[in-house]
């Protein structure tokens, strides 16, 4: 009767005969049967080496047969010796045919799931990741939007005019020396790389009739050395808002709400003074930052004030009837001591890992 034997996990049909007791046609006919619909079944390489074991082995019904070759009497032994030495022929043909076929369809299919299409494009996938600065640049963008303010953009490459002259700035102003500022030659066409975004507001003040509530984040230049605090170009994220009746008061209450959307609850704003042309009174913007790491603190971050009435004048706008406040904040320092940047490098020279671990958020 056919036995089953495990192979891979699943049943295989041996089919197997009972072992023979004499050698005659009908029992050599049935043992060879049995090993070619076993050969037959055998769809892999350990299957067929089963299959081996049973019929082609030592303990095989072929061998059994031929093992039975010792009781034959001398008259017959010619005639059962072809029978039994064909029979095993026959299985070991069928065995080499079933075995080639085997390793060439094994062969294929391993080629075929090894493929690699060399004209496609690279397989390798990464997260996506933007720059923190430029994250953190549209965060600041979205307080403010969410306060009812206008976000504004302006030339880098800027007019001495709108940097310096219609901000207060006099002719021998520190800011205006060429070891402060990047000059664009030649020198009489007064072109400056920005070194602040106040001209965006300046330019804001006089294209649009107020009230204005403009920020205007971006990209400056000053003559820096690039250090792990410093850089030669940087960003800045700066408001102006110049409507009827506003104060510092008004300022302060604008300031506290951007620190504590950006830091948390617990963040505030202090004022201390100081002077800057543009503005009058002016004050230095402390920031109280609740989770630094290495312990809550006051920070210096930026400069702010009053609209001075000289900036107002120049853009056109009657310092009787409408004040304004201003302020100014470096985006490289806030992600330095809000997400603890050690090094100003990291921020400027391109390796992706940087921006990798702050993925879409900051």
């Amino acid at each position: 009767m056919p036995v089953r034997s495990l192979c891979c996990g699943r049943a295989l049909n041996l089919g197997l005969v009972s072992a023979p007791t004499e050698i005659t046609e009908p029992v050599v006919t049935a043992a060879v049967d049995a090993a070619l619909a076993a050969i037959e079944s055998a769809t892999d390489s350990a299957a067929l080496k089963a299959v081996r074991s049973a019929h082609v082995g030592e303990a095989s019904p072929l061998a059994a047969l031929n093992a039975l070759m010792r009781s034959v009497p001398g008259d017959q032994k010619a005639a059962a010796g072809k029978l039994v030495g064909q029979a095993r022929a026959r299985v070991t043909q069928a065995m080499n045919a079933r075995e080639a076929q085997i390793v060439e369809a094994e062969a294929t299919a391993q080629l075929a799931a090894e493929t690699v299409d060399v004209t496609a494009a690279a397989s390798t996938w990464r997260a996506g990741a933007r720059h923190p600065l430029t994250l953190l640049q549209e965060r600041v963008s979205d307080v403010f939007v969410g306060m009812g303010w206008e976000v504004a953009e302006g030339p880098e490459l800027e007019s001495e005019w709108f940097n310096f002259d219609a901000l207060n700035f006099d002719e021998d102003h520190p800011a205006r020396a060429m070891q402060d500022t990047f000059f664009i030659d030649p020198p009489e066409a007064h072109l400056v790389l920005r070194t602040h975004t106040s001209p965006v507001q300046m330019r804001a003040l006089l294209g649009n009739e107020p009230p204005v509530y403009r920020i205007s984040p971006g990209r400056v230049y000053r003559t820096d050395e690039l250090d792990a605090t410093h850089t030669p170009v940087f960003h800045q994220i700066e408001g102006i808002a110049v409507d009827k009746g506003l104060t510092m008061a008004h300022l302060r209450g604008t300031l506290d709400h951007f620190v504590k959307a950006l830091f948390g609850e617990e963040a505030k704003v202090r004022l201390r003074p100081n002077y800057f042309p543009f503005t009058e009174p002016s004050a230095e913007l402390d920031l109280w930052h609740p989770t630094f790491k290495d312990g809550a603190r006051w920070i210096e971050w930026g400069g702010c004030g009053m609209v001075n009435a000289n900036v107002l004048r120049s853009a056109g706008i009657d310092p009787e009837v409408y004040s304004g406040f201003a302020f100014g904040v470096g985006v490289e320092r806030a992600l330095m001591f809000r997400n603890d940047v050690k090094d100003m490098h990291d921020m400027v020279e391109g390796d992706v890992r940087f921006s990798q671990q702050y993925g879409m958020t900051v």
